[in-house]
């Protein structure tokens, strides 16, 4: 965003984020919703909207949408309808797209962001119930759009935030928070890339100070949140470049293409009553008892703030731990797995952190598809703080090969490995003494001063040991060795 333009001019932003729910069948029927499948096989006349087919609601759905209401502060609404909405979607077969209109089930509410340095609430319109439209696919034929309808009728949510972000780095918090949120509640998968979680971003920008908002353009189906984050400031950049130039802002529905890093117009922005919403004839409103939302809020699970403090106080974990930690289910779930199975906790996150997030950046995978059992895990810290193998080698060597075989034990891999560091302190002295002996000119330079040079006689002891030398012992013997008057 161009500085000068951006300290003239403040961006107000709204978010609606779509969230396919992880129900086993559809919104108003019992066809599949999971994910994949060959086209058009997920499927039944309800779904492709034949006459005289109705709809019954999925009570998961509903839930689901509660539970997603209860974490973020929402008021629920126990009486709820659908209405239709009369909508051109080439891939919803009926016409029309069953959703919520003047009620929602879930009303206000906030989410809480940590973006600049800073922490705050991000204000909530609602959380309302929809189905998803089928999938056009315009490459399968040169001529012809082809139609698959096995994502119509899948159940969503759609979070509708207040025009309340101020900036593309509060709208990428905002939007990591809502996936981190979803995937602890089990909900949805959080998966952008297949279209699971999508947003589409209400922008406008006016004076600073100024308290009326300006004409607001919607970027439409954002698929990651990099895109979300860089749609925005590209949105932004071209409106303040608007306003600069006297020219008016048309408010109107766009896409971002993120090869060309542009918006691009696709309509003229619709009004609400364009969308002609009557109530759904077909279905009848749907209560949310004071009973059901009891028991819903009793199977709530702990969320990541009450993770982040639990993990400080139970395990000891410093915050910045604890916060990382806490930011993803899977690790969370991982680590909570390991620490049954050993007391060096900090450990445990240390190599959360370090090599096995190395790994999940490496092969782009997820914490679920990380092949090594938690207790593996454990035993494999429990080798390095009991000294019997070295970080270095552990991670370098026996974690890369735990990977390829998960099933084998870690200390009977690492013998076969030879990597234990199975020599005493009388062997180790010797190996420092051979080291010194051979380098008595970088010896001289360590007592004068010179440090650093550590690393080099650790290095050269390393080598020698073929790495069964402990490297606390060696540091120990190193140092007393090298700091002896002579």
């Amino acid at each position: 965003m161009m500085t000068g333009l951006s300290e003239k001019y403040e961006v107000v932003i709204g978010l609606e984020v779509h969230a396919q729910l992880l129900t086993n069948t559809k919104l108003f029927c019992g066809d599949p919703a999971h994910f994949g499948g060959a086209p058009n096989t997920h499927i039944s006349p309800i779904t492709l909207g034949y006459p005289g087919t109705l709809p019954r609601l999925n009570g998961q759905a509903v839930e689901y949408a509660v539970r997603m209401g209860i974490a973020c502060n929402c008021e629920i609404s126990s009486r709820n309808w659908f209405a239709r909405k009369h909508y051109f979607y080439p891939d919803l077969p009926k016409g029309y797209q069953t959703s919520q209109h003047i009620n929602n089930i879930c009303q206000g509410g906030r989410v809480h962001i940590h973006a600049g340095g800073q922490e705050r609430d991000v204000q909530l319109h609602h959380i309302h119930l929809e189905e998803d439209a089928g999938k056009s696919i315009h490459d399968a034929d040169p001529y012809k759009t082809a139609i698959d309808h096995n994502r119509a009728g899948v159940p969503l949510i759609e979070i509708v935030s207040e025009p309340d972000l101020f900036s593309a780095d509060e709208a990428y918090a905002y939007v990591t928070e809502i996936r981190k949120l979803v995937r602890y509640l089990g909900i949805c998968d959080g998966n952008m890339e297949e279209g699971s979680l999508r947003c589409d971003a209400n922008v406008s920008v006016r004076l600073r100070g100024e308290k009326k908002l300006g004409t607001k353009v919607e970027v439409k189906n954002l698929n990651s949140i990099r895109h979300v984050k860089k749609a925005i400031e590209i949105e932004a950049a071209r409106m303040m470049a608007l306003l600069e130039k006297g020219e008016p802002i048309i408010q109107q529905t766009r896409s971002f293409d993120a090869d060309k890093s542009i918006t691009f117009p696709l309509r003229d922005k619709e009004e609400a009553n364009d969308y002609r919403y009557f109530p759904d004839p077909d279905l009848p409103p749907f209560v949310v008892t004071a009973e059901k939302l009891a028991a819903i809020r009793d199977t709530m699970p702990a969320l990541p703030e009450a993770v982040r403090q639990r993990f400080e106080s139970q395990y000891q974990l410093p915050a910045y731990d604890a916060r990382m930690l806490s930011d993803d289910i899977g690790l969370v779930r991982y680590f909570e797995a390991a620490a049954c199975h050993t007391k060096q906790h900090k450990a445990v996150s240390n190599w959360l952190m370090g090599p096995v997030r190395n790994w999940l950046n490496e092969t782009g995978s997820e914490m679920s598809q990380f092949p090594l059992p938690a207790v593996a895990l454990a035993e494999l810290v429990e080798l390095v703080e009991a000294g019997k193998i070295s970080f270095s080698a552990a991670s370098s060597r026996l974690l890369p090969a735990l990977l390829k075989d998960p099933a084998a034990a870690p200390a009977a891999l690492a013998a076969g490995l030879n990597l234990l560091q199975d020599a005493g302190a009388g062997e180790i002295e010797r190996w420092v003494q051979e080291v010194l002996a051979k380098m008595p000119d970088k010896v001289a330079e360590y007592r004068k001063g010179k440090k650093g040079l550590i690393g080099l006689f650790m290095g050269e002891v390393k080598k020698i040991s073929k790495g069964k030398a402990d490297p606390q012992t060696t540091t120990r013997l190193l140092e007393q060795k090298l700091n002896e008057k002579v």
